[in-house]
């Protein structure tokens, strides 16, 4: 029987062969790692793909049933005004011109919904703020001054009291 790197069960292995083996084991889970996160956000870009193509292709499908909602509309104010049972009811060119009057009404109110919401982006300095707040950051750094440190001795006055108490310890 033999362990994962090959030595046999058992047998002691130096410093250098436990150290270069977890080096290894470590590289070995970074790759994997890696390897992963590429997957993972493969998987992601081909789900967001998809997820973008489903909302074009179902725009586009509502886009062109609005002329037949327009249509359903047009007749259905035909038929509410009497046009079903053969007394008359609206023309039917009142009825598309009100659709379409029912249809610019919606789309008035839209625009108005988007032009308040540009103007509110606009108002706002979220950017402005920020890099504002970067510089007034970059000004306090270049005025800072780096804290005291307490002297250390030097080297020279450090190896004495390590040999002494190397020395104690040994006698």
């Amino acid at each position: 029987m033999s362990a994962p790197d090959g030595n046999p069960v058992g047998t002691e292995r130096s410093i250098g062969q436990l150290f270069a083996s977890a080096t290894t084991d470590m590289s070995a889970l970074v790759h994997d790692e890696i390897a992963l996160a590429k997957a993972q956000l493969k998987q992601d870009v081909k789900r967001g793909a998809m997820s973008g193509g489903a909302f074009t292709v179902g725009a586009v499908l509502l886009v062109f049933s609005l002329p037949m909602l327009n249509f359903a509309l047009a007749y259905g104010i035909h038929a509410w005004t009497g046009g079903h049972n053969g007394e008359g009811g609206w023309n039917l060119a009142w009825c598309f011109l009100l659709s379409f009057a029912a249809n610019a009404l919606i789309a008035l109110l839209l625009f108005l919904i988007g032009a308040t919401f540009a103007k509110k982006a606009k108002k706002g300095k979220g950017p402005q703020k920020v890099a504002a707040s970067v510089k007034e950051t970059a000004g306090v750094l270049q005025n800072a001054k780096p804290h005291p440190r307490p002297e250390t001795p030097a080297l020279e006055e450090r190896v004495p009291e390590a040999i002494e108490a190397v020395a104690r310890s040994s006698s």
